[in-house]
């Protein structure tokens, strides 16, 4: 495991899910010290581990945050086998780092597309999650019925310009969470670093298999965890999705005046809505 310590399933991903073998170089993780329970943090399309930059301290007077990074994304490799860049399959992957780490129950934060896939880990392991934070996802939200075509027709060639151009292009793109003007200047400066690191293969297998596989559809009235939607309320086109999200049960809503990046658009907004919840949440 590289790990650093500072103080809908398509056919046979059931099979990947019970697979035991682990990936010779697993993603890239940064276990953070903190009070109470850990806390897996995942971010979405474009992130890296400094996608959190302005939510740790508050994170860590809580919980003890362990933030990974996407395939492709940051430090973490690009494997070959498209299986890993299934839901199903990071379901797998963070069951196991849960094991390795040796935590029996924690928290879970998803960021857009990490928001998808941390529910449907929730949703396989419900006994090892103590409570749900989720961002504005329209992958993980939207109707199953249509979205992977709908999907693939902007994805597929956007996929296709990164196995022959790589990602530069992306960098100043709206997709592209590091040039949000909404970042702290020492958090942009990591994030651009960070930008340098990710992997074209992997970014481009993200997007047309990872996010293909996110809508929850009906999965969503069987979520069973305390969960909470830091929604951004400026993004109008998730704005339409927020009634599907109340298909979870007893899900809590809070409001910031923020978009898509919620956590990083209103950080303080966002830290103490988090922070509360997961207070409320302790085991």
């Amino acid at each position: 495991m590289n790990s650093n310590h500072d103080g809908p399933a398509g056919e046979g991903d059931a099979a990947y899910l019970n697979a035991t073998p682990l990936n010779a170089t697993p993603l890239n993780v940064v276990v953070h010290n903190g009070d109470g329970p850990h806390a897996l943090l995942v971010h979405g399309a474009l992130g890296s581990r400094s996608l959190w930059a302005e939510n740790l301290a508050a994170l860590q007077q809580v919980c003890r945050p362990v933030v990974v990074e996407l395939w492709g994304h940051g430090r973490s490799p690009s494997p070959t086998d498209p299986a890993h860049y299934k839901s199903a399959g990071y379901v797998a992957e963070f069951e196991q780092l849960r094991s390795r780490l040796g935590i029996d129950r924690w928290h879970t934060i998803g960021q857009s597309m990490g928001a998808g896939l941390t529910l449907t880990y929730g949703l396989a392991h419900p006994e090892r999650v103590i409570s749900q934070v989720v961002t504005n996802s329209t992958s993980a939200f939207a109707p199953i019925d249509g979205w992977r075509e709908h999907h693939a027709s902007g994805a597929t060639p956007m996929a296709e310009r990164l196995r022959t151009e790589g990602t530069e292009f992306l960098r100043n793109a709206k997709l592209n969470p590091g040039r949000s003007r909404h970042l702290a200047e020492t958090t942009r400066q990591l994030l651009a670093i960070e930008f340098d690191e990710h992997d074209a293969t992997g970014i481009a297998n993200s997007m047309t298999i990872t996010t293909a596989t996110l809508p929850l559809g009906e999965r969503l009235t069987k979520v069973t965890r305390p969960t909470l939607l830091t929604l951004g309320v400026e993004e109008e086109r998730f704005l339409r999705l927020v009634p599907r999200a109340r298909l979870i049960p007893n899900l809590e809503v809070v409001e910031l005046a923020a978009s898509h990046g919620v956590n990083t658009h209103d950080a303080d907004g966002w830290n103490e809505a988090v922070a509360a919840f997961l207070t409320r949440h302790h085991e």
